[in-house]
C-alpha cells in the first residue's frame, strides 16, 4: 500500500507541474512592469530602459519602466514586494538593495524574504576623485595628508546612507582615518563642489565623474572597482594603492516578488541573460559607463547576501543613522 501511495503522490506532483507549465505557456500576455525605485534620468533609470527595451523585443511584449522614487528606494521596493506575484511586476534596483536593510530596520517588508532574485544587470565602477588642483597625486598622498590633519580632510556624497557615503566610511575605516562627511542633495552638486575645491574628495560612479575627469575638472586617484577599468587603464585600484580587498562599486539587478511561480522566474532569468549577451545592449551599457554582469539568480542571491553583511558592518561601525 505504501508503494502505491508513493506512486500516486509522484503522479500528482507531475500532473501539478504540467498544469503549472501549461498555465504559464502563453506568458507574457500583457505588458510587464519594471519598477525602478529612483527618479527618472538617473543612472539606474537609464540602464533599466536599455534592458527593458531588449527584454520587450525578446518577449514580444512591452516592458514598461515605472519610476517609484522616495525614501532611499524603499517605496518602490515595497510596492513590488506587495504586488501580485504573477510575473507582470519586477523590481529593478541598485546597490541600496543590500544597504537599506541596515539603514531602515523597521521597514514594512523584507528585502531578504520578499523577493526572488532574477539576475544582475550591470556593475558600475566607482572612482575616488579629488579637485584637479589637489596636492594629492596618489592615494598614499591623500592618506598621508589625512593622517597629518585628522578631522580636516572632507569627502562629499549624494546624501546620508548612499553609496558614496558608505564608500567613504569604508575607506576611512580601512586606512584608520578621521574624515569629515559632507552630504549633498544629489551627486551633481556634490561633484560640482569637489571640482571647485570646496570638498577634498569623493567616491563617484564613473558614469558621473568620468566625463569630469576627462575634461580636466577632477583628478582620479583610484578606482574602487575590483580591477582597473578599460577607459582609464592608468588609474590604479584602491586595493593596489594600499588597501587590499577594497571594493565599493555600484551595481544594478532585477528581482521578482518572492511568490512568483518558479517557471516564470527561470524564464525571466534566461531572457535577461540573453538580453545582456546582445552586442547592442553591451555597447549601450558601455556608453553609459556600465559593465554587463554575468550569472543568474543564484549568483545574484549569493552576491547580495555578502554585500548585505559587508555594508551592515560598515553602518554599525560608523554608527550611521538616518533621520
Amino acid at each position: 500500500m505504501h508503494r502505491w501511495t508513493k506512486r500516486l503522490n509522484t503522479l500528482v506532483a507531475v500532473a501539478a507541474s504540467i498544469t503549472a507549465i501549461s498555465a504559464h505557456a502563453a506568458w507574457p500576455e500583457k505588458p510587464i512592469k519594471l519598477v525602478v525605485p529612483y527618479s527618472a534620468g538617473g543612472a539606474a533609470d537609464a540602464l533599466a530602459r536599455v534592458v527593458a527595451t531588449e527584454l520587450g523585443t525578446r518577449l514580444k511584449q512591452q516592458v514598461i519602466v515605472e519610476n517609484k522614487a522616495g525614501a532611499g528606494g524603499t517605496i518602490g521596493a515595497q510596492a513590488v514586494a506587495q504586488a501580485p506575484a504573477d510575473g507582470y511586476t519586477f523590481l529593478y534596483d541598485a546597490t541600496s538593495f543590500a544597504v537599506n536593510p541596515s539603514l531602515f530596520p523597521k521597514l514594512g517588508f523584507s528585502y531578504a524574504k520578499d523577493f526572488a532574485p532574477i539576475g544582475m544587470v550591470a556593475r558600475i565602477p566607482t572612482l575616488l576623485v579629488v579637485p584637479a588642483n589637489s596636492p594629492d597625486k596618489t592615494v598614499a598622498d591623500l592618506v598621508q595628508r589625512a593622517r597629518a590633519k585628522p578631522g580636516q580632510v572632507t569627502y562629499a556624497s549624494a546624501g546620508n546612507g548612499g553609496a558614496a557615503h558608505l564608500s567613504g566610511e569604508l575607506f576611512a575605516d580601512g586606512f584608520k582615518l578621521s574624515l569629515v562627511h559632507v552630504p549633498y542633495k544629489g551627486g551633481a552638486p556634490a561633484l560640482t563642489d569637489v571640482a571647485g575645491g570646496q570638498v577634498d574628495m569623493m567616491f563617484s560612479a564613473v558614469t558621473a565623474s568620468g566625463p569630469l575627469v576627462k575634461a580636466g575638472k577632477l583628478k582620479a586617484l583610484a578606482t574602487a572597482f575590483d580591477r582597473r577599468i578599460e577607459s582609464m587603464p592608468q588609474v590604479p585600484t584602491v586595493a593596489e594603492s594600499g588597501l587590499p580587498g577594497f571594493t565599493a562599486y555600484e551595481w544594478n539587478a532585477i528581482w521578482a516578488p518572492a511568490a512568483t511561480p518558479a517557471d516564470l522566474v527561470k524564464r525571466m532569468e534566461s531572457e535577461l541573460r540573453e538580453a545582456l549577451a546582445s552586442p547592442a545592449v553591451r555597447q549601450r551599457l558601455a556608453e553609459l559607463g556600465a559593465l554587463p554582469a554575468g550569472g543568474g539568480a543564484k549568483e545574484l542571491g549569493d552576491f547580495v547576501n555578502a554585500e548585505t553583511v559587508k555594508w551592515a558592518g560598515v553602518i554599525k561601525a560608523s554608527n550611521i543613522k538616518l533621520d
